[in-house]
């Protein structure tokens, strides 16, 4: 491949005998192409991130088991097999089937957690933490909070393994006869319970003008289905929450983002659970 090749669709049709199959996405961080392989659905991801990287090579070490299975991959070019069901968790959320979906995902995570032999560089929750870290010294108040709950969890981690590290609603998607896999790893490893608590901040970071994480007692029914499924102690799981709620509205402060204050207010229940 020529220098520069690596973010252009064109060489990797060429390459791996790839026919579009839908226009160009971008995302912040990756160029996606939706291609037929052999006459069957695929997505071409193409990426230079570090977190994509990871998640890519996190992919192919998954092999499909509660994972898209990865048709091919060199560098920062991944080709995915691609779902085809139109059912989404978010709309399923939406639609009054919350805990079913809350349940899917845990039941998700639960197949990404199995111990496997070999796994790729994978980035500590104590390095990913930092950020909240730095936030805390600065903004003070329930970032500094959330920081002392994640530092007293990374002092003392339990039940480690490999983490998703962005397992919510829209990174899992219907596969039919295979099932619900997930897409989109960061690429992480420490405690297991982290995985979970991008749960109660979602669907409503992907579209916040209609909300079910936020809405009155969803987050206690939710703290209820997800320690039963995932076989988590309660409290553990609202220091999780807390914690990753405040690092996620970190990086959304660091970025005038509105959205921290979705984080914000699933950090405050939390925090009052807590206390």
């Amino acid at each position: 491949m020529k220098q520069g090749d690596h973010l252009s669709p064109d060489p990797w049709l060429a390459r791996w005998h790839l026919s579009p199959d839908g226009p160009v996405m971008t995302t912040h961080h990756a160029l996606l192409l939706p291609v037929r392989h052999d006459g069957r659905k695929a997505m071409l991801k193409l990426t230079e991130e570090p977190a994509e990287l990871r998640g890519a090579r996190m992919m192919e070490w998954w092999a499909g088991d509660g994972a898209a299975p990865v048709l091919a991959r060199e560098g920062g070019a991944l080709l995915l097999a691609r779902a085809d069901s139109e059912q989404s968790l978010s709309e399923m959320a939406r639609d009054g089937r919350d805990a079913e979906a809350s349940r899917i995902i845990c039941q998700t995570a639960a197949r990404l957690h199995r111990k496997r032999a070999n796994p790729p560089a994978l980035m500590p929750l104590t390095v990913w933490f930092r950020d909240l870290e730095v936030a805390a010294a600065t903004q003070g108040g329930l970032l500094a909070q959330a920081w002392n709950t994640a530092s007293t969890l990374l002092a003392d981690p339990r039940d480690q393994t490999a983490l998703h590290g962005d397992l919510h609603h829209d990174n899992i998607l219907d596969f039919g006869s295979d099932g619900w896999l997930a897409i989109d790893p960061h690429g992480l490893c420490g405690e297991r319970g982290f995985d979970f608590a991008n749960i109660f901040t979602n669907p409503d970071l992907s579209d916040p003008a209609r909300p079910v994480a936020t809405l009155p007692g969803i987050f206690n029914r939710r703290l209820d289905v997800v320690t039963a499924a995932a076989g988590l102690e309660r409290r553990r799981l609202l220091q999780w929450i807390l914690a990753w709620t405040g690092l996620s509205a970190a990086w959304f402060i660091a970025d005038n983002d509105p959205l921290a204050r979705i984080d914000l207010q699933i950090a405050e229940l939390a925090a009052a659970e807590l206390a």
